[in-house]
Formats: C-alpha cells, sequence, structure tokens
C-alpha cells in the first residue's frame, strides 16, 4: 500500500525557508535604504527554479565565504519573498496586493521562468483588479506586450481599448505608441472606430514620427514622401480603404496617394467610380465592436441584429452598434434612474437576467423613451425570450401588431412594452400580466431580475 502525504512535505519546506539554519545563498532584494538580506538553500532554488537552476550551472553569481551571492536592486523585498514562498512550497497570497503590484509580480514571475504561476497571476488580475486593468490598459499593454507569456492580459488590455478607443486614441500618450502595439491594434476586427478614423489616427501618429516634416503633404519634398511612405508602408494593408465612404476618400486619403501603392489607388477609384466593374478582393468584415454586456454574448447581439431588420438568416455582419446606457446594478435599479441615462436616445435594446434562472427576456424599442405618459405606435417593436441563453435555438420573438400601444412612457415605470402591459418593470419587479400589443411569448406573470441592461441602437 502506498501513502503520499504532499501537504506535509511543503509544511516543511515553508518551515525551512523560515529557519535561518543551513543556508547557502544570501539573496540582497531592493536597494539603498530598503535593501534586505534574504537567505535561501542553492539545492531548493535548483530543483524547483529552471531560473536558478541556470544561474547555478553557469556559475553567474557572486561567491563569498562559501555562500553564493546574487543581489536584485529591481525588485521589492515584499515581491521576492512572496517568489521565494512559492518556490519553497508552492504557495503565494495575493489578497492584500493592489493591482499594480500584482502587476509587478507576474512580471517578476515571468522573468523567473514559473510559467504556472504567471498563468494564474494573470487570472487572479483580470478577475479580481478589473478596474485598475480598465483605466490602464495602454500603460498595462506597453508594459507587458514583450512578454509572451501573457496572452490573457494582451487580449483583455486589447479588448478594453477596442471597445473604448477614446482613451487610446484622444490621448496625448497615441503618439508615443509603440508600432508593434499599434499594428496589433489595427488588425483587431472588434476595434470601434470608423474607417476614415482610423486612417485619421494612422496618418497622425506617421506624422508624429517625423516632427520635422510638413502637416501637409502637397509641401513634401522627394525624400520626406519616401520617409513617410516608409514609415505607413506596413500598415496601409491594414486600413479596410472599402468601409471609408467616396467623400471621405477624396478629402482625407486621396491627398495622400503618393504614399500609397499605385495599384491601390488604383483599384479604390475604380471601387468609388465604377463599383459594379471591381470586384471587392478584401473580404475582411466591418470593424464592429463587442457588445459591453454582462448578460449576453456576441451571438446574441446578432440574434438581435436579425430580428431588428427582420431578415430570416443571421448574417455574420452587424449593421448595430449596441452602446451600452444603463445597467440596474451599476445606476440604481428604479425607474428615475432608467429613464436618466436612456430616454431620448433614439433606438433602444432591453435585455433582463432572470433572477435564479438561465432564461433572458426583454424588448425592442425602435422609437425614443421619455416620460411624458404616452403610447407610441410601431410595427418594428419586439419583445423576446430566450429560455436557456446558453442554447440560441430556444429564443423566441413577438413583433408588435402595430396597434397605438406598442410602447408606453411613464415617469413612475422603467420600460413599457405593449398596452395591456405584455411586459414591464415597475418599483423593481417584471410583469407580464395581459397579452394585448404582442403575440402572446410564454414569459412568466411576474419575475425579478438578477439584472438587467439597456443598449442604444445605433446604425453604422
Amino acid at each position: 500500500m502506498a501513502f503520499e502525504r504532499p501537504q506535509d512535505v511543503a509544511n516543511d519546506l515553508e518551515k525551512l525557508l523560515e529557519l535561518d539554519e543551513g543556508y547557502d545563498v544570501i539573496i540582497y532584494a531592493g536597494e539603498n535604504e530598503n535593501v534586505q538580506e534574504i537567505r535561501a538553500h542553492s539545492i531548493i532554488l535548483r530543483v524547483r527554479s529552471q531560473y536558478f537552476h541556470s544561474l547555478f550551472s553557469e556559475n553567474q553569481y557572486e561567491a563569498n565565504d562559501g555562500k553564493a551571492i546574487f543581489r536584485k536592486p529591481n525588485i521589492s523585498p515584499k515581491l521576492f519573498k512572496m517568489i521565494l514562498r512559492f518556490i519553497y512550497c508552492g504557495k503565494i497570497n495575493l489578497e492584500k496586493l493592489q493591482g499594480s503590484d500584482v502587476l509587478k509580480l507576474s512580471i517578476l514571475v515571468n522573468e523567473f521562468k514559473i510559467q504556472a504561476l504567471t498563468h494564474l497571476i494573470q487570472e487572479y488580475l483580470i478577475k479580481h483588479h478589473s478596474q485598475f486593468l480598465q483605466q490602464n490598459p495602454t500603460e498595462i499593454l506597453e508594459t507587458i506586450y514583450q512578454h509572451e507569456s501573457f496572452t490573457d492580459l494582451w487580449n483583455y488590455c486589447l479588448e478594453e481599448i477596442c471597445a473604448r478607443p477614446d482613451i487610446l486614441f484622444k490621448s496625448d500618450k497615441f503618439v508615443n505608441l509603440k508600432a508593434p502595439l499599434l499594428e496589433l491594434l489595427l488588425k483587431r476586427d472588434d476595434l470601434s472606430l470608423e474607417e476614415i478614423d482610423i486612417w485619421d489616427n494612422l496618418i497622425k501618429w506617421c506624422l508624429a514620427q517625423h516632427s520635422n516634416i510638413s502637416q501637409e503633404p502637397t509641401q513634401w519634398n522627394n525624400e520626406e514622401i519616401t520617409i513617410i511612405e516608409r514609415t505607413i508602408h506596413g500598415f496601409i494593408p491594414l486600413i479596410r480603404f472599402h468601409y471609408i465612404s467616396s467623400e471621405s476618400f477624396v478629402i482625407k486619403v486621396y491627398p495622400f496617394r503618393k504614399i500609397i501603392p499605385d495599384d491601390l489607388i488604383s483599384n479604390l477609384l475604380i471601387f468609388y467610380m465604377a463599383p459594379n466593374k471591381q470586384l471587392n478582393d478584401d473580404k475582411r468584415p466591418f470593424r464592429q465592436s463587442k457588445c459591453d454586456s454582462i448578460i449576453v454574448k456576441h451571438d446574441h447581439i446578432k440574434i438581435f441584429a436579425k430580428w431588428i431588420d427582420r431578415k430570416g438568416e443571421i448574417s455574420t455582419f452587424i449593421p448595430y452598434r449596441f452602446k451600452l446606457l444603463y445597467r440596474a446594478s451599476i445606476n440604481g435599479n428604479t425607474s428615475g434612474a432608467f429613464h436618466a441615462k436612456c430616454d431620448n436616445k433614439g433606438a433602444t435594446l432591453v435585455v433582463i437576467k432572470m433572477e435564479n434562472s438561465n432564461q433572458i427576456a426583454g424588448g425592442y424599442n425602435p422609437v425614443s423613451w421619455d416620460t411624458t405618459s404616452n403610447w407610441r405606435s410601431t410595427g418594428d417593436s419586439f419583445i423576446y425570450l430566450f429560455t436557456d441563453r446558453n442554447n440560441l435555438n430556444s429564443a423566441n420573438v413577438s413583433y408588435s401588431n402595430g396597434d397605438a400601444y406598442s410602447i408606453g412612457c411613464n415617469a413612475d415605470k422603467g420600460p413599457v412594452f405593449g398596452g395591456g402591459k405584455d411586459l414591464y418593470i415597475r418599483n423593481g419587479i417584471w410583469y407580464s400580466e395581459k397579452v394585448r400589443s404582442y403575440p402572446r411569448l410564454g414569459l412568466p406573470r411576474n419575475f425579478t431580475a438578477d439584472d438587467y441592461e439597456v443598449f442604444q441602437v445605433i446604425k453604422r
């Protein structure tokens, strides 16, 4: 019979780290008045750390009185002790660290080649310090982009910038962005900028790299044309010119034709002037941001777009932007909070997550909400139900019959669909009391919600 007691071994190794006995390694972490002497055991470091194994094998350390000396002035003693504890016994506690310290720790762990811990810290940072990441995505991306192990964090920061591009593209930091990072962003399908705005920003970035060159392309000499052409060359294929209007092309793109390949200019002129004579070889999709929802995913959004357009087939191209206006859990689950965020915004989509259930429901209002106590008639509004949000085939939709009571606007209620109060909320409770303006959908007579969201639906 075999027995294993790995926890006992881990506990004993932790005790060994705490004992001031038998050590043959001294590590000086920090610098100046913050430097601390940390003692360790070479046999543990060799076996448990690839990083230290390499240093010992190549004799990359100072030797003094039979001790191996390492100096780490750029590492805080606090963070180094956490790493050393993990090396000894596989334990680490991140709960007392601020987001910035967790990020520093993740970079150190990566440098020490502790791959399993690198991944775990990334997961922890994304889950528990999302606010820190959302406030500083550009700076974090610049810090980690050269480290291949930070895939999760890369993607998180890129998604944040793509969803809220103004935090970068309208900041002073944009013109100093490193070229590889700009390339990563321009390759994204979810970069939430119009293509002409991407072009304008690219030109702005290129000119900022050569501040001695005029902003006006008609004033460039041949040498300056060559300089700008070399700077922009790798980015030209990333611009989806066919999604730029002919007017914008003429005003904003064509003046820079000398730095754009001649064959591309020729194809674009044919595209704009004789579109039926030239096939568009660029099959890349229209850039569209991901929906900022904690209830639905991108596949749900494609279904909503299909229902709005009354199409039979789901398209990969979504001709709408769904901009989050209101989330009950953040803005307050009151009629006043709803109207403050959602009135006079044009078309909106309501998404409701039923409490303790996988069911989601809601409705689409193609006209504006307000507090006039009036009813609105429309044949384009609808209510819907997913009996299981993880199963897209469970979706059902019910369009308004076009009567005078399709949409209700009342100060004491949130969204109201239908004169029979087919779906509405009052005092935090959702009701579906009577079928009148929408065919029966099978909604519960009343229910509470874990949360609900309202999105402004903007035609692209």
